[in-house]
């Protein structure tokens, strides 16, 4: 499986490292089989709201004006539902609560914690 970041929010590109470094740790966690794209936006796409899944292998997170932190908790929600989905071959279910809505709130937030503790060195990092 190989996953492609573009960053529309140039600001991202220092961060490279980081993010692959984040992705490396959630995918030993819950691998993903597909090639897939990660595109960072300044500014929302549609009526996404700080991330989306799409159909065509692609997750979309908003980074503009957010920590990084906060974009990486949204990209881990959204890796959450392209593996319930691939993986688990779940339908997608409501947006607002159900199973999977609340299953990648709580998981997301879960690696991002456990990130934090083993890679203490990163700390500062993500509330850039």
């Amino acid at each position: 499986m190989q996953v492609k970041l573009i960053f529309k929010d140039n600001k991202l590109k220092e961060y490279h490292k980081f993010y692959i470094e984040f992705i490396k740790f959630i995918q030993k966690l819950y691998p993903l089989r597909n090639d897939f794209k990660i595109i960072f936006l300044k500014h929302r796409d549609g009526k996404m709201s700080t991330g989306a899944r799409t159909d065509f292998y692609e997750l979309k997170i908003l980074s503009g004006g957010r920590l990084n932190r906060d974009i990486l908790r949204t990209l881990a929600h959204e890796w959450i539902h392209e593996y319930q989905m691939t993986i688990l071959g779940r339908e997608k279910g409501p947006d607002i609560g159900g199973k999977n809505e609340d299953e990648a709130n709580a998981i997301s937030a879960r690696l991002i914690k456990m990130f934090e503790k083993r890679f203490p060195k990163e700390i500062n990092l993500m509330y850039e």
